[in-house]
């Protein structure tokens, strides 16, 4: 199974943020371990970096890409991609580009804490929690 993981998935592991750390420690593991094939949307590294350095110190966030880099697939978008990221009926267009990510990544989830935003994407969001109680022991 593959799946897309949004920024804030991985946020709540690098900042530790309670009370969401545990079931998005278990997603990023499971990716980590190969349980799941996870795709991180290219175009969010450096938010995710700009965030981690604030967090925490420089090599700290370039510690948290390492392991991003190692564990996850990036998910790019071509031209056509981010013209129809542009047309989805979605509000945030960066939550749109999160959802053409996972599309032509062949996705089957996106794994997210804003389930809501995605509402109108063409791959189906939950939350981690939710993936973690749908997945086999």
């Amino acid at each position: 199974m593959t799946i897309t993981v949004d920024i804030n998935v991985l946020l709540d592991v690098f900042q530790t943020r309670e009370p969401h750390y545990p079931a998005s420690a278990a997603v990023v593991g499971m990716v980590t371990a190969g349980k799941v094939a996870g795709v991180f949307p290219a175009h969010g590294l450096t938010t995710l970096y700009y965030l981690a350095r604030k967090h925490a110190s420089k090599p700290d966030a370039e510690a948290a890409m390492d392991r991003v880099l190692a564990a996850f697939q990036l998910g790019n978008l071509d031209r056509n991609a981010w013209q129809e990221a542009r047309g989805l009926p979605m509000a945030d267009f960066e939550d749109a580009a999160v959802a053409m990510v996972a599309k032509t990544s062949a996705s089957s989830l996106i794994i997210t804490r804003n389930t809501q935003d995605f509402a109108n994407s063409p791959v189906p969001a939950i939350s981690p929690a939710d993936f973690l109680s749908q997945m086999p022991a």
